[in-house]
This record gives structure tokens, sequence and C-alpha cells, in this order.
């Protein structure tokens, strides 16, 4: 029996990804796949993804391009005949047909987990979809369009429940955990969403009218209502969008958050070492990179706050 152990995952990877290379299946200036796609397709942590991504770079096979992520270098020669690169891979459980707007729709999204919202355009989904981009118009006008439809379909698998739990503050909770948990599996959310421009569409515009009815009894204003349901919701999209811009970051750069850490680390204890920062200095490492810890803390607070309020006008005589 052979006791020679196996490559470790990302050894695997690394390899798969350099035949591609240097086989022309992926040409100079053609993007490497993302952190998170490698992640996802291989089944692997993001960590060793991106090791992957970093092993490729120290063999000079790819490299950073603004906007573009990772692509393969430009001055990588094939070993031999450049290969006709085979259809684009199609996202997981997306039926290779445009037919209805839902095929459409689900397309758009899953491009849009893995690579962010800027990568969705009508001429990538059609090829997501093998079809042409003109077929992709008899369902949505424009990217716009897409977009905001787009908004509607995730919010549309968020069911909130009737009536709820009991009592405004678990209702309030609930929702907000519930729209959070839809911008941790759908990154690209909080930058489709806007206050002052919303996307009205059906399924968004139910949490709203949810989040309002969870209000009803107190006696409140509507304008109080409306701008506590918004500013529950911006809470919620404030904190999603620092951990959408690091998902980014870790794409762009290849370089996960504790690595960033590690590479600033000197810098950190000097600052912290002189005592003009003692308060800063007595703080967990971890404790401001925990998005999900923020926001909890954060919606806890809000809340107390607007309790204090709801009390307040439950005193004061009409």
């Amino acid at each position: 029996m052979s006791s020679q152990r196996p490559d470790p995952p990302y050894r695997r990877i690394v390899a798969e990804l350099r035949a591609r290379i240097l086989t022309g299946d992926l040409r100079p200036g053609d993007r490497l796949p993302s952190i998170r796609q490698i992640a996802r397709r291989q089944d692997v942590a993001i960590a060793t993804a991106t090791k992957v991504v970093a092993a490729l770079r120290e063999e000079g096979l790819v490299e950073p391009k603004v906007g573009s992520g990772t692509v393969v270098g430009r001055g990588v020669r094939p070993a031999g005949p450049i290969r006709t690169p085979p259809p684009r891979a199609r996202s997981a459980g997306v039926p290779r047909r445009a037919s209805d707007r839902a095929h459409v729709l689900r397309a758009a999204v899953a491009i849009a987990d893995v690579e962010g919202l800027d990568a969705v355009s009508m001429r990538r989904l059609a090829a997501e979809l093998g079809v042409g981009p003109m077929s992709l118009y008899r369902h949505v006008a424009n990217k716009d369009e897409l977009v905001a439809r787009m908004v509607d379909e995730v919010f549309g698998g968020a069911v909130l429940p009737d009536p709820g739990p009991e009592g405004w503050r678990a209702k309030l909770e609930l929702v907000a955990r519930e729209q959070w948990e839809l911008c941790r599996r759908h990154p690209w959310l909080p930058k489709a969403i806007s206050f002052t421009r919303p996307a009205l569409v059906p399924n968004a515009m139910a949490h709203t009218e949810w989040t309002l009815r969870a209000l009803d009894g107190l006696g409140l204003p509507v304008a109080t209502r409306i701008r506590e349901a918004l500013t529950l919701h911006g809470l919620v999209v404030t904190v999603a969008l620092s951990m959408a811009a690091e998902i980014e970051a870790e794409q762009e750069t290849g370089v996960h958050l504790d690595q960033w850490w590690l590479t600033r680390r000197q810098r950190a204890e000097e600052l912290l070492g002189t005592g003009r920062f003692p308060l800063l200095a007595a703080v967990p490492a971890e404790t401001a990179s925990d998005l999900d810890g923020l926001f909890e803390y954060g919606m806890a607070r809000h809340l107390d706050g607007f309790a204090a309020l709801v009390e307040d006008h439950a005193r004061t005589p009409s």
C-alpha cells in the first residue's frame, strides 16, 4: 500500500487552471475565475481559493487588472496549439434557455451572486443562457429594468410570516434579520437599493408594507412609521455594503482580510504602541471585522432608541 499522501486541494486546482492556461483554453487577457467562483465550483474554502490565485500569480501565469479582477498574463504563451474555448459554463441550477422571464432572472441573479452586479449585462446574460442578446429584450427593456426585477426576485425568496411574532420589536428584528440574510446570500443587493429612487417592485414593497403594519397600534404618525421602516432597512444596507466591499476586495486582489491585516500588523503595533491610543489598543482585533456582530449591535441599539420614542409618545397627551 502506498504511503504517499494526496496533494492538498489547492495544488490540484492550481494544476487544473495551469493546464487550461498552457493549452490555450484560457488565453492571455481572459479573466480567471474569481476567488468566490473557484471556492463554489471546487467546494473549497475562500482561503484555499485565495491560495490558488496567489500560486498562479507567483508562477507569472496571471496578473491583476483593474476592473477585471485577475486575468491570464499578456506574456503567457500556450505550450501547444490554442484550442477553441468551450461554451461558457452555466451557473449551477440555471437552465440553458430563456423561454420565460423567470429563467432569465435566475440566471442574472446567479451571475451577480458570483461575480458582482457589474458583471451583469445583456450580452453576458445572453451568453450564459446560450441565446442571442436581442431575445432578452422580450423580457426586460434594459439593464435598469433587469436589475429592478432581480431585486424583486430575491426579495420574493424571503416571504414574511403573517401576522409574525408578538410585539412590534420582535417583528422589526425579524424583518431586519431576513433582509440581512438576503444581503449575505446576494452581496450585490445593497448596491441595487436606492432610498431616493427606489425600485418599485412588489416583493420589496411587501417588506416595507409588512414593517409599517408591524407598527400599527402604536399611535405613531405615518411619517414616523415610514422613517422607521427606511432607517431600519438603511442600517441593514449600510453594514451589508461593507460586507460587499470586502468580498469585492478579495476578488480584485486575491488577498483575504486576515492576510491584509497581517501585512499591516507591524504598522498597527507601531501606532498602538505609542500610548496615544490606549482605548483602541484594548479592542480585540476581530471586533471591527465581525460584521454579523456589528449588524446585531446596531439593530439592538437602534431599537432601544425607537422603544424610547414609542414610550415617550405614549406618555405625551394627543
